[in-house]
């Protein structure tokens, strides 16, 4: 079974954000199942943690509904991330998620990216800012992430090259999560441990 975490970052009711993560999670849905794997997929808004989240940044103490979201990520298998662009890189909601989640949570965890924003203009956002941050808590970044600008949601032939794109995307991802194989959850606990397990052997 493939656990999979589909995280939105939109705030607004309806979000171009959410519907781009929608389409995607439907996308590496059916490429898993189409190599014969059974998915249990999951969708994290985190526009209702938002009050959480910045109560975590100030205290340092998560919330139980934030303490619940960190769990069902950190035994997920797999990982879309999708967040709108501002100023060229993501929301604040999405990075404070990830600032305030504990460490190696994603460690070893492949994840798909996707942003929206006005225009092209902020297309850069995907290798600018989500993909080093994700290589920094040690993901597997899959090389092939989706932009989607407001025009994409709107004439039949922008529609359609964004289809094309994000089954391109789905295709590449499965095929990472299955070439990763199962993941072996770490903790930074763990991660201690085994460095002054090694000081004192040495």
């Amino acid at each position: 079974m493939t656990r999979l975490i589909t995280l939105s970052s939109g705030l607004r009711q309806p979000s171009s954000t959410r519907l781009l993560a929608d389409r995607l999670e439907a996308a590496v849905r059916a490429a898993l199942e189409a190599e014969g794997k059974a998915v249990d997929a999951t969708m994290l808004e985190l526009r209702p943690l938002g009050r959480d989240i910045m109560d975590a940044m100030l205290t340092g103490f998560p919330s139980e509904r934030l303490e619940a979201a960190f769990a069902d990520l950190g035994s997920a298998n797999a990982l879309i991330a999708v967040t709108p662009a501002f100023n060229a890189s993501f929301s604040g909601l999405f990075k404070s998620f990830f600032d305030v989640l504990p460490e190696e949570t994603l460690a070893d965890m492949p994840v798909l990216i996707g942003a929206t924003g006005g225009t092209e203009r902020h297309s850069l956002v995907l290798e600018h800012a989500l993909r080093p941050m994700f290589s920094y808590l040690h993901a597997i970044v899959s090389p092939r992430g989706v932009y989607a600008a407001t025009d994409d949601f709107g004439t039949a032939s922008a529609g359609s090259a964004l289809g094309t794109r994000i089954d391109a995307a789905a295709t590449d991802f499965a095929r990472l999560v299955s070439g990763c194989g199962p993941r072996t959850v770490r903790s930074a606990d763990d991660e201690e441990l085994t460095t002054m397990q090694r000081l004192l052997g040495g």
